[in-house]
């Protein structure tokens, strides 16, 4: 199946572009070092995501559980920005439920990878 296809490489798109402009309006003083990380595990999913894609088995499973790592780190950033007041309630809404969507897409992709062990 194609990216174009697949449902998950759309959602982590669209959480991409929504999430780099919304770091622009973190605070200065963290903007670089906080917005940094969490960019960085934000794109680290989404390189995961294409690795996966391109691999199959046991390979494709590292890798999907790698993106899951990624996806954890994500989830913690954006409580920690949420909690900080960074995003607003409606904001943080919105990319929670991004997140949980690419959740289960990524779990959903894992199950039939190697059926029994993922």
């Amino acid at each position: 199946m194609s990216n174009a296809e697949m449902p998950i490489f759309t959602r982590t798109f669209d959480f991409l572009t929504w999430l780099l402009p919304a770091t622009n309006n973190f605070p200065r003083a963290h903007r670089h070092t906080f917005s940094r990380r969490l960019l960085d595990a934000a794109f680290d999913l989404r390189e995961c995501l294409e690795a996966a894609n391109i691999r199959q088995g046991r390979e494709r499973l590292a890798r999907l559980r790698a993106a899951d790592e990624s996806l954890d780190r994500v989830r913690l950033y954006v409580r920690l920005a949420a909690r900080w007041g960074w995003l607003s309630s409606g904001q943080y809404r919105h990319v929670a439920e991004m997140v949980a969507e690419i959740g289960r897409l990524l779990g959903g992709w894992k199950k039939v990878t190697l059926p029994g062990t993922g």
